[in-house]
């Protein structure tokens, strides 16, 4: 640790705090929102802003410490992108679909 220098510690500390307020905003509008619909959209959004960030921070930590360019946390990242947003649309359907409203069809695209 004492190996990194300061203009490195700086924004990598900068952005696992801000990492954790996001995550900690996700996790709190996970408790305090009411409604099922705006639950999942909490931890969706400020959740994987703040997993970002966390990766970003160990991203520039690692390729500073180790002398070389770290970028194992990119596919960390492209999986978090991915599998989100897939999740929260099947939740939402799977609420939908138990509060009795029938799957709607894709629209047609217009002529």
């Amino acid at each position: 640790m004492s190996a990194l220098p300061l203009w490195a510690a700086l924004p990598v500390a900068l952005l696992l705090l801000a990492g954790a307020a996001l995550s900690f905003v996700g996790s709190l509008g996970l408790v305090r929102l009411r409604s099922f619909n705006e639950r999942v959209h909490a931890p969706t959004l400020a959740t994987t802003l703040g997993i970002g960030c966390v990766l970003l921070a160990s991203m520039l930590f690692f390729t500073v410490t180790q002398s070389r360019l770290v970028v194992h946390e990119v596919l960390i990242a492209a999986f978090v992108v991915v599998t989100t947003p897939v999740t929260l649309m099947l939740l939402t359907r799977a609420a939908r679909a138990r509060d009795g409203h029938p799957p709607q069809p894709p629209a047609d695209p217009p002529p």
